[in-house]
């Protein structure tokens, strides 16, 4: 026993060796706004591999070390975008799942460990992600409600970082961050009051203290679609710089699940318009799961189009959105990032930090970003919807050459190498002489 719990330290694989192939107990499907997602439930841990193919369009996902119990198991009859689940035993161990699809689809994967709601699991999100709109129940209130045939619009929550009592952050020139966080999110709300379809709500609109969970709370309270914290960041080394975006980690939004679930018996928690406290034990738990799992999954998609635009102007510290648990990120049901828009101790990124035109160029990059993915992702019922409907830019068609590469691609055209990859719906950066690919335009300009 003390060799196998050493083992177990060194590699994941060890495990799987000696625990032997997980089972899988169950495989659930549900299609709710333009969103298919299948789950699969398993008695441990896994390795997992997902890919498309073509004619007939099919989703595969290959699990390893896993086996159905009995060799099969009974699937759920297909749902929104799958038309038929198949599934089956393979010779080297691993168990593949077939998903036959109506039409093209992008797909996404994550697994989820074990815990003590339940058992571990590997979810497949299937077409773009729409929030609906039966969430937004109770009417934001407005000076004159707006003519239905409009739409409603997108509320976004902008958090001015520190403030008050709280200065944040000082440069080596006496910027304070409670200061400068203020200055760019004024800016960034008066574009996107600005922006058609959109309005923001400040969290505090002076120099003034709001502690964190208020701002949280102040977010979910006005309905927001999305809550973004506007921070500087500071280090001991002055040489470190660059911009950096933050979602919600995983132990972060395990630790708020349960501290949600604890209180619900005393406060009415709310997920997607649905209230907690009369609901048994485990139902809440799924709920709550549920609505977390897509809440980070869009934070980190709204976090790589601001580092997308970001990347255009600005140095990045991290190029991929981080994840870690900051308390201000903890709104199970509001899509949140934290955003930190450069390094206040080092002294370029400081100076930068004061220039009014810097502060602009970050509000407007993280509208822009914003902006890409809500006419990508447009949530139904609102103003955005219908001006993405009403939009249809033609996308431009690239040939590939002999030298050509993704990043020069991308560079010709001013558009992320993720963005061509996602259009054309590549796994990696492999293109081949005479391949066609689709170049997508911007969205919203």
């Amino acid at each position: 026993m003390l060799r196998l719990s050493l083992l177990l330290l060194l590699a994941l694989s060890y495990v799987t060796a000696f625990a032997g192939p997980a089972r899988v107990q169950g495989v659930r499907i549900a299609d709710r706004d333009g969103l298919t997602r299948v789950a699969i439930d398993l008695s441990g841990p896994v390795e997992h591999k997902l890919f498309t193919l073509a004619n007939p369009e099919r989703v595969v996902v290959d699990i390893r070390p896993a086996r159905f119990a009995s060799g099969a198991l009974p699937l759920p009859a297909g749902t929104g975008r799958v038309q038929r689940l198949r599934g089956a035993n393979r010779q080297d161990g691993s168990l593949r799942i077939v998903l036959d699809m109506q039409q093209p689809t992008a797909a996404k994967s994550f697994l989820l460990a074990a815990d003590a709601q339940g058992s571990d699991r590997l979810v497949i999100d299937l077409g773009q992600r729409r929030r609906a709109s039966a969430v937004k129940k109770s009417p934001v209130l407005k000076k004159a409600p707006a003519a239905p045939s409009r739409g409603r619009e997108l509320i976004i929550a902008v958090d001015a970082g520190h403030g008050g009592t709280d200065p944040g952050a000082r440069g080596r020139r006496g910027t304070k961050e409670k200061n400068v966080t203020l200055a760019i999110s004024k800016r960034l709300a008066q574009a996107i009051d600005a922006e058609p379809g959109m309005r923001a709500v400040l969290t505090r609109d002076r120099d003034s203290f709001v502690p964190l969970r208020a701002r949280m709370e102040r977010a979910r309270s006005a309905r927001a679609d999305l809550f973004l914290s506007i921070h500087a960041d500071a280090f001991r080394d002055r040489r470190v710089r660059g911009a950096t975006v933050y979602a919600l980690s995983d132990k972060g939004a395990t630790d708020e699940a349960s501290r949600r679930l604890a209180e619900r018996e005393n406060a009415a928690v709310l997920i997607g318009g649905v209230h907690l406290e009369d609901k048994d034990p485990t139902l809440a738990g799924v709920l709550m799961d549920l609505s977390q799992n897509a809440t980070l999954s869009t934070s980190i998609d709204v976090g790589e189009e601001i580092l997308d635009e970001f990347g255009e102007f600005a140095r990045l510290r991290k190029r991929q959105v981080q994840q870690a648990p900051f308390l201000v990120l903890k709104s199970p049901d509001v899509p949140s990032l934290l955003i930190e828009t450069a390094f206040i101790s080092n002294p370029d990124d400081e100076s930068r930090l004061r220039s009014s035109d810097y502060q602009a160029r970050l509000a407007n990059g993280i509208l822009d970003g914003v902006r890409d993915y809500f006419y990508q992702n447009p949530p139904p019922g609102t103003r955005v919807a219908q001006l993405a409907q009403n939009r249809s830019p033609m996308d431009r068609e690239h040939v590939i050459r002999r030298g050509d590469t993704l990043s020069g691609i991308a560079d010709r055209y001013k558009v992320s190498v993720r963005k061509i990859r996602t259009a054309n719906q590549l796994r990696g950066d492999r293109i081949r002489v005479g391949q066609r690919l689709r170049i997508p335009v911007r969205r919203g300009t």
